[in-house]
């Protein structure tokens, strides 16, 4: 088959690559990714009778997301818009009576906060500030709003210090130049970074000049905690000399809102965040994790006594991460953490007893199916959370007296008329080492076990993520297309416990984690509705670079979809966002005293082996891996003559999918590109 020209997408996506005509609409397309909508950050008022949550979906004319507000009465059961315009809405916080809803909108013209008075339906704009707000926080007492907002550093010494020519008037000279001195100067997403620290404020909630509680040059993050007398604010940073270095620490301090001074309350070894009191303001409950170099560590729930300075973690029996935590009644809490590809919702105890309560927090992550999900407590132990399903993106679901209810159907409009692939649970052992290995496949809609399909490997990122039984446009889109789906939490994953997401540790990528994937298949092809010779592998990110390993292990696969990988693992460390805390935590040393592991880990290793056409495709803005990895692969691949094309997503930081076209561009130029290579 001849080799394809090398494609480039133009900023109108679509149009470098057609949407194939739909024989019918009863099965998942495309075009169907703009009509989606999920629930998100779900709050539950105070007295436990509604709910505010962020209704988020797509804008067809704007390729965007849209972000309303939304409020269900759980009396009544009425589902009503709140906000929903053309305006983009955050971060709801009920007040503490649950009169008020603060909120974070453009709706000014920039992102600033607002506030909602529920009863007399009045809005008002509370703040001007220069920058976004984060970790939108209420006083106990209802008077004042806590948050983040990073303040610029200035031009350094060495900047001051540079003596340049005045330009002449009306002189067309070139933009000056930039200067970068800072450990972390670059991020995914935002580019190259103005030297800036986020800090603390406080505003006044009837509005008000905010006042900055933290100094320093160091950064303040949030969660932010309010001391129950509401006279000081919690946070975390490190504030070591050598804090821009030290990726894995964070203590916990808190500042008197009055006097301005600050007490350290946690010293740990590692990362204390996620601050919150007990009501007795007796105790600080925390998040917790280890600094060991490695690439994986739990994060725990631990407790402070305020008065002797004792700490004591609740969940170090558990042997999975907690992710997010409140109190509940006067002693225990509600926990979340990912357990085997699902996130749940448990009661903790004090001794450590755990109760599972909920187990389908899902479906904020729409295009793969990464475990995702949030959820909020009122005072009366009712828990309001994101529902989701295989069939369905996240509802509004709520708990209470050991009843779960779902409160919405948002997409029953959509999906309620479309048959989607079938998801099936899947566990194998490993052909490397005989490791149980979890995972889900999906059959095509209309799927007859009598007839033989191809077979698509799907492989998710991280690689400490996972995947679960969840929504996922991006693989309904190929199971319509008529493939079996196969996605496996490899070793690696989270949510199977520490051990088990330390089998890649010193070994991403390696024949282990592709003996994972392997393995799948051959079990697959065991069950006889697998055509042996149409198999074909895709993955993004960490899953990337899996594929991208794998083919210069196996030619069993028909052809390729690599998207954003590593292909070198000495440039990608060194011109990437993540070189501080990668280089420490995944590997033994600096690259250059290292040199045979690094290269060991690279696909490019194996690229001598490479037979199977490999589509790549990665954002040109992307600063996780950057674009400079895809391109010495494809560079490698057309010197061997190997079938291969090289696409540029304009505009696109490492998540590609962020903007409906971009995914939809990545579904379309993937069945493609296999469309190819069918036999």
């Amino acid at each position: 088959m001849n080799a394809l020209t090398p494609l480039i997408l133009t900023a109108a996506l679509l149009g470098g690559a057609s949407l194939p005509a739909q024989a019918d609409n009863k099965t998942f397309s495309s075009e169907d990714i703009f009509a989606l909508e999920y629930a998100s950050d779900p709050q539950i008022s105070p007295d436990g009778k509604h709910i505010v949550y962020v209704r988020r979906g797509y804008d067809i004319m704007k390729d965007n997301n849209k972000q309303s507000l939304w409020l269900y009465s759980l009396s009544t059961d009425e589902h009503t818009p709140l906000f929903a315009d053309q305006h983009s809405y955050a971060q709801p916080r009920w007040s503490p009576d649950g009169t008020r809803i603060a909120f974070t909108s453009n709706r000014s013209g920039s992102l600033q906060v607002h506030m909602h008075w529920l009863a007399q339906d009045k809005t008002a704009l509370l703040s001007q500030l220069p920058k976004p707000v984060r970790d939108l926080t209420w006083s106990p007492d209802g008077t004042q709003l806590a948050f983040t907002m990073t303040v610029p550093q200035g031009p350094s010494d060495f900047v001051k210090s540079v003596k340049l020519p005045k330009k002449p008037k009306d002189a067309d000279w070139s933009k000056p130049v930039t200067v970068i001195d800072k450990a972390r100067y670059q991020a995914d997403g935002q580019g190259f970074l103005t030297p800036s620290f986020r800090h603390v404020f406080v505003l006044p909630a009837e509005g008000g000049a905010p006042r900055q509680l933290t100094q320093g040059d160091y950064q303040h993050y949030g969660p932010l905690a309010w001391s129950p007398d509401a006279t000081q604010v919690v946070y975390a940073s490190d504030k070591h000399p050598d804090w821009e270095y030290r990726t894995t620490e964070l203590d916990l301090y808190g500042v008197d809102i009055g006097t301005y001074s600050t007490t350290q309350l946690t010293d740990l070894p590692g990362r204390e965040t996620h601050p919150q009191f007990s009501h007795d303001a007796q105790q600080l409950a925390f998040l917790s994790r280890g600094n060991a170099a490695v690439p994986y560590v739990n994060t725990e729930l631990s407790l402070l006594s305020l008065k002797s300075g004792a700490v004591k973690s609740l969940t170090s029996a558990l042997d999975r991460a907690v992710g997010h935590y409140q109190w509940a009644g006067k002693g225990g809490f509600v926990i979340q953490y990912d357990d085997r590809g699902q996130r749940k919702l448990a009661t903790l105890t004090r001794a450590g007893n755990i109760t599972e309560r909920v187990s389908s927090v899902a479906g904020t992550s729409i295009g793969r199916p990464y475990v995702s999900g949030e959820f909020s407590m009122a005072n009366n132990g009712a828990l309001a959370f994101t529902q989701g399903s295989a069939e369905r993106p996240a509802d509004l679901g709520y708990f209470h007296r050991n009843k779960q209810r779902t409160l919405t159907a948002l997409n029953e409009d959509l999906l309620g008329h479309k048959t989607l692939g079938q998801v099936h649970e899947l566990t194998v052992e490993s052909q490397f080492d005989g490791e149980p290995i979890h995972g889900w496949y999906i059959t095509p809609p209309d799927f007859d076990a009598t007839k033989q399909y191809p077979l698509l490997v799907e492989i998710h990122g991280g690689p400490h993520l996972a995947y679960g039984p969840s929504f996922s446009a991006e693989l309904q889109r190929y199971a319509a297309a008529g493939y079996v789906v196969v996605y496996m939490n490899y070793r690696g994953s989270i949510s199977y416990g520490k051990d088990f997401a330390l089998l890649l540790d010193g070994k991403y990528s390696s024949k282990e984690d592709f003996a994972d994937h392997n393995s799948a298949v051959d079990a697959l092809i065991a069950k006889g509705f697998i055509d042996k010779n149409n198999l074909f592998i895709a993955g993004g990110s960490a899953g990337g670079i899996a594929a991208a390993y794998a083919i210069g292990l196996s030619d069993r696969f028909n052809a390729a979809a690599i998207t954003k990988p590593v292909i070198n693992w000495v440039s990608k460390v060194l011109t990437a966002d993540s070189y501080l805390g990668q280089i420490r935590n995944q590997f033994p040393g600096m690259p250059w005293d290292n040199l045979s592991h690094y290269w060991q880990r690279s696909p490019l290793s194996l690229v001598g082996n490479v037979t199977t056409p490999a589509m790549i495709m990665t954002g040109e803005q992307d600063r996780r891996t950057p674009i400079s990895e895809s391109e010495q692969f494809y560079q490698a691949l057309k010197l061997q003559k190997v079938d291969t094309v090289l696409i540029r997503v304009p505009g696109s930081a490492h998540g590609i999918a962020g903007r409906p076209s971009r995914m939809i561009a990545k579904i379309e130029h993937t069945l493609a590109w296999f469309e190819r290579y069918r036999k």
